[in-house]
């Protein structure tokens, strides 16, 4: 066997069947629920309430979350219809070695956010066991807590499903309790959390504003916007469904409808826990609100929350991406501890004070891939993907030097342009980096490297579960593919 196709084939990254998605649409919602609930969202609360009224915040979060929710579901296709994670589907757009440089970008990404919401889970572990033994040491807290996440996450995909459903009811508790006491504790104080505003902004500066909170949601989500497929491959979808819709069902419940009232629950939480104690910290708002037993459980709630969240939207991503990059070396359970290290590494406990521009820049840079991810799958190869040559080093995707210069072009261009009308960061560099990657992949690069889908748009031969099939590749050399005519209903 070839050691390149030894590289491509990792065992973690080969396409999942139909028979091996085991998250249904409830289960999805479920997970959205304990994904939704991290203590980062909070900043977008606390500090969108510091220039525009509650009301407005509230608008903004809804539009951001249900646009971003969009675009996971557009991308998460990927997954249901070919069972293909994020990195592999990206050796398309980037070639079978440029696509490590934007998904390393991708999993650092996600590293990071592990550490931020570990830390915080930490904080709520460290006032639990203060509150009970005088035990004061946030640090022993936060490895402890990380390594619980990493073990839990290394059980595989079902295991993360089980905890959320534990996570998921407390959560809904917590956020409901936060809200009343915060609220009181701010009338307490003559601020009317509806009406409270810290630096009021007009005209021009007023819509800046908007913008700003609209974006900062959609920057938040925009890794999972891009790194759906890693998810979505695992979800139950029907065969032979040629609407897009119904098989794309635990997509849409879970990402348009469910997501966005999680997180728009918790941006409010965040804006009136900034009102109340002027600190969008949640832990910092309960244990000013709360004492003794109530406190307790309440932080213990907040680590559920924070494990939930991690597990699936962060280490997952990350854990596939390492995976992909180092090859069969690296199993999935070793890119699960590699993300664990990042996310210590990068010290998370320093990096929330700069979140609201981090998560502008970011959106803006990961928004150029989404828009890539769309050109390329929906636009040039319409959704038809030549799977088989995706694990071949020296197949249709090595283009130069393993390198897609269309989608790299496409990505800095796109990131650069985010980057500098940061306040609209995630259109901006969605549309730049789409229309870009069309100009140069179609009348460029796929002119000199042919795309077999492209040049016989087959649905037999390049579709994938709408016309019943598994992709199945063989680790030994050649790929084969196996057609499959039995029908499923999603669950």
């Amino acid at each position: 066997m070839e050691k390149g196709s030894n590289y491509l084939k990792s065992p973690d990254l080969l396409p999942i069947g139909h028979g091996d998605r085991k998250v249904s649409t409830f289960g999805f919602v479920v997970i959205w629920v304990g994904m939704a609930v991290v203590l980062a969202a909070f900043a977008i609360g606390g500090d969108g309430i510091r220039h525009l009224p509650l009301g407005w915040v509230i608008i903004a979060t809804i539009l951001g979350s249900i646009l971003i929710g969009i675009f996971m579901t557009i991308i998460g296709d990927i997954g249901v219809e070919h069972g293909l994670s994020f990195p592999v589907y990206m050796r398309a757009p980037f070639g079978t070695i440029g696509t490590h440089i934007p998904s390393l970008v991708r999993g650092v990404t996600a590293s990071c956010w592990f550490g931020i919401n570990t830390y915080f889970g930490s904080t709520a572990m460290n006032g639990i066991l203060h509150a009970l033994f005088g035990f004061d040491n946030w640090f022993i807290c936060f490895i402890i807590f990380a390594a619980a996440q990493l073990i839990n996450t290394a059980l595989g995909i079902k295991a993360i499903e089980r905890f959320a459903d534990l996570a998921a009811p407390t959560i809904i508790l917590i956020s409901a309790w936060m809200y009343v006491s915060l609220s009181d504790k701010a009338l307490e104080q003559g601020r009317d959390v509806w009406a409270w505003v810290e630096s009021p902004v007009t005209g021009g500066a007023a819509f800046t504003a908007f913008m700003v909170v609209v974006m900062s949601n959609m920057g938040f989500w925009a890794t999972l916007a891009a790194d759906m497929p890693s998810l979505s491959r695992f979800f139950k979808a029907p065969k032979n469904e040629r609407n897009w819709f119904k098989r794309n069902k635990a997509q849409i419940v879970g990402s348009v409808i469910a997501m966005p009232i999680v997180n728009t629950f918790m941006v409010i939480i965040g804006a009136v826990s900034y009102v109340a104690v002027m600190n969008y910290d949640p832990v910092v708002g309960l244990q000013e609100a709360a004492s003794g037993f109530v406190l307790g459980i309440l932080l213990l709630m907040i680590v559920f929350a924070q494990w939930s969240t991690n597990t699936s939207a962060n280490v997952i991503p990350a854990a596939t991406i390492f995976s992909n990059v180092g090859g069969p070396k690296v199993p999935f359970w070793a890119g699960v501890i590699i993300a664990g290290i990042v996310g210590i590494v990068v010290q998370p406990w320093n990096l929330f004070d700069v979140i609201i521009p981090a998560l502008l820049i970011i959106g803006g840079i990961l928004s150029a891939i989404v828009g890539i991810l769309f050109t390329d799958y929906y636009l040039l190869r319409k959704r038809r993907v030549n799977v088989h040559e995706l694990y071949e080093d020296h197949g249709q995707f090595k283009y130069m030097n393993g390198v897609n210069m269309a989608g790299m072009i496409a990505w800095v261009i796109g990131g650069l342009a985010a980057y500098w009308l940061s306040a609209y960061s995630f259109f901006v560099g969605f549309g730049v980096g789409a229309i870009v990657y069309y100009i140069l992949a179609k009348y460029w690069y796929f002119n000199k490297y042919k795309q077999a889908e492209i040049e016989d748009p087959s649905d037999e031969k390049y579709l994938g579960i709408t016309v019943g099939r598994d992709w199945q590749i063989d680790a030994g050399h050649e790929p084969v593919v196996v057609p499959d005519t039995t029908v499923d209903s999603q669950i």
